[in-house]
């Protein structure tokens, strides 16, 4: 039977990876999201989830990067403030993995895309409140989703890579049976 469940923000992460200068990586994070799970403990292929993130809540570290990927040039998040991805199935690949497929939209375009995700089940906190855990990655090539923006190198190759790779931790409550903290 499927039970709701809300994302807790405060104990969950939306974070990417991305090549600069072809061998670096930089890390980021996104700090505002919000989501639910529809979540079926028994069979979680009849789950799905959905989850919006703030793309102006974007964070590398660096404030001038930060400001450059909330511009036209990458998210252009005046334009386009939210980001969303809506689960479209989920598929059990043995044990506690799982392929998570579905519609990932940036910038107005939407993609589709597969997250390998990993249960980690369920568990009580402190305060009686029912969590189902999750970690999930993924990647996707940012150019398919409009964020182009590029800069040659001197020596060769360019400023920015193509894949971004995501890394997804998420603490999810029992709506039903959520308990004051």
């Amino acid at each position: 039977m499927t039970q709701q469940y809300k994302l807790d923000s405060a104990h969950s992460s939306v974070g990417f990876a991305v090549r600069h200068m072809m061998f670096a990586k930089v890390r980021g994070r996104f700090g505002a999201f919000r989501g639910t799970i529809a979540l079926d403990p028994e069979k979680l292929d009849r789950s799905s989830v959905e989850v919006e993130i703030d793309a102006a809540s974007i964070d590398t570290g660096t404030p001038d990067r930060d400001n450059h990927l909330r511009s036209a040039d990458f998210f252009d998040a005046e334009q386009f403030p939210k980001l969303t991805f809506k689960s479209t199935r989920i598929e059990h690949q043995g044990g506690d993995r799982y392929a998570v497929h579905g519609t990932l939209a940036i910038r107005g375009v939407e993609r589709d895309i597969t997250l390998d995700a990993e249960y980690g089940g369920l568990a009580k906190d402190p305060w009686g409140n029912e969590r189902a855990l999750f970690t999930a990655t993924g990647s996707l090539d940012r150019r398919e989703y409009g964020l182009k923006w590029n800069q040659a190198l001197e020596a060769g190759g360019v400023l920015v890579g193509e894949r971004v790779e995501l890394e997804l931790e998420v603490q999810a409550v029992n709506a039903a049976a959520t308990k004051a903290a």
